[in-house]
């Protein structure tokens, strides 16, 4: 059974601390047939003829969703809201101190950026003659608040002679907050293929986390994952992926029953098993919510 799953709820940027985008999970070394040592974030191009290619993990982050930038104007600051991934996020901008400062519009701001774009967010200037002083911060969550979802039935993630439900809807045991009350928990041995469950764009994957266990503060918010965004504007998570076990790229369109990933048993967890949910952005607030499975009644 897995524990509460909080990807991607609330991000917070600072104007001063842009976080970067995930880096690669893996360096490559080699030496050459002149006894030179290569480092790469790439194998080389003959690396079935290199006995001596040797992968070194590296530990990757996770990226931002969004970014706060500023941009000088003459007589203001321009403060923009750019989305680092492949679905639409809600951005809310906050003052964190201010002097004889005012925003146009007033803060706080909000707004939806769509997918890979950019958002004006507020034109911030002087309120009286003089110098003024301010911070930002910006929180983020992924998904369109207009979003309406409609009454779809999903495919099985998951082949059904390899899998058990071990948790439903409203779970005692970690299906309790908003985020993953309408979750359910696949039992599944790791390496056991994980499929579409319904149509969509990839909107956002994880693949380098290899640590699991019961310790909120190491694992909690961490997980290889695929969310998927579809028409209506919900959003599906597959989460506790094994290391690597992402089959698809951020932006790629899948159809049901597409393979994407291997299920595996990272973050924040008891045992190995695949995470499903259906959620949704209630205005600056991601939830889960019910939905209709084949074979399946989430209880």
């Amino acid at each position: 059974m897995g524990r509460r799953l909080r990807l991607g709820l609330l991000a917070t940027c600072a104007v001063i601390a842009m976080l970067p985008l995930a880096h690669a999970a893996k360096v490559y070394r080699w030496v050459d047939k002149n006894g030179v040592v290569h480092y790469g974030d790439r194998p080389p191009p003959d690396a079935k003829q290199q006995p001596t290619l040797k992968i070194i993990p590296v530990r990757a982050e996770p990226g931002a969703m969004a970014r706060l930038r500023l941009e000088r104007e003459e007589g203001a600051s321009l403060a923009f809201a750019d989305n680092a991934i492949a679905g639409p996020v809600e951005v809310l901008l906050k003052f964190t101190r201010v002097v004889n400062t005012i925003g146009a519009p007033g803060l706080p701001a909000r707004a939806t950026v769509p997918a890979n774009g950019s958002v004006l967010l507020s034109r911030l200037t002087t309120a009286q003659p003089g110098a003024g002083e301010f911070g930002l911060s910006m929180e983020v969550v992924p998904g369109d608040p207009r979003a309406r979802p409609q009454d779809v039935e999903y495919l099985l993630p998951l082949p059904r002679t390899r899998m058990r439900v071990d948790q439903g809807f409203n779970g005692r045991f970690s299906h309790t907050d908003p985020q993953n009350r309408f979750a359910i928990d696949f039992g599944a041995e790791q390496g056991t293929p994980v499929s579409a469950a319904r149509a969509g764009v990839v909107m956002q994957v994880e693949s380098d986390f290899d640590k699991a266990g019961l310790d909120l503060e190491k694992y909690g918010g961490r997980a290889n994952y695929v969310r998927i965004l579809h028409e209506d504007g919900t959003m599906a998570l597959y989460a506790h992926l094994q290391p690597e076990g992402v089959l698809v790229r951020a932006g790629q369109r899948v159809h049901a029953g597409q393979r994407i990933g291997l299920s595996g048993n990272t973050g924040f967890t008891s045992g190995p098993h695949l995470h499903f949910a259906v959620q949704v952005n209630q205005g600056m607030r991601l939830v889960a919510i019910p939905f209709r499975m084949q074979g399946v009644t989430g209880r």
